[in-house]
């Protein structure tokens, strides 16, 4: 069955890492690291960022951590002000930055989640 859907962006990469537990919360960075060594992109070569924020001194760590330019990163707000769903976050940040990548028809951007205990997950997004 044909429903003439026209996707909106497809998934480039992923990637996943973890740090001491110490250090919960800059999971990201690792993961985001990763992300740009397997398909060799940098931060300015990103157009938008969702970064899932645990609380504002997290995210912060982690956009100094990466290099990213804050005017690209959580453009409508994070989680702080848009709401930190148990169990819903890496759905959300998905399609905040998804449907904002359409509205300024931009070409690449980057889904990261910082997870319990240390982990963190980053997904390049591309639209063509």
């Amino acid at each position: 069955m044909k429903f003439f859907l026209v996707p909106i962006a497809f998934v480039g990469a992923c990637a996943s890492a973890g740090v001491d537990p110490a250090h919960m919360g800059i999971g990201p960075v690792p993961a985001v690291q990763k992300l740009f060594a397997h398909t060799g992109l940098s931060a300015g070569d990103i157009d938008l960022v969702e970064l899932n924020e645990a609380f504002a001194a997290q995210s912060i760590a982690c956009v100094r951590g990466l290099g990213f330019d804050m005017a690209r990163v959580n453009v409508n707000g994070g989680a702080i002000a848009l709401g930190h769903p148990l169990g819903a976050s890496g759905a959300r940040i998905v399609v905040t930055l998804l449907h904002e990548m359409q509205r300024r028809d931009a070409k690449r951007g980057i889904a990261s989640l910082c997870v319990g205990v240390g982990q963190g997950l980053a997904t390049l997004f591309e639209r063509t």
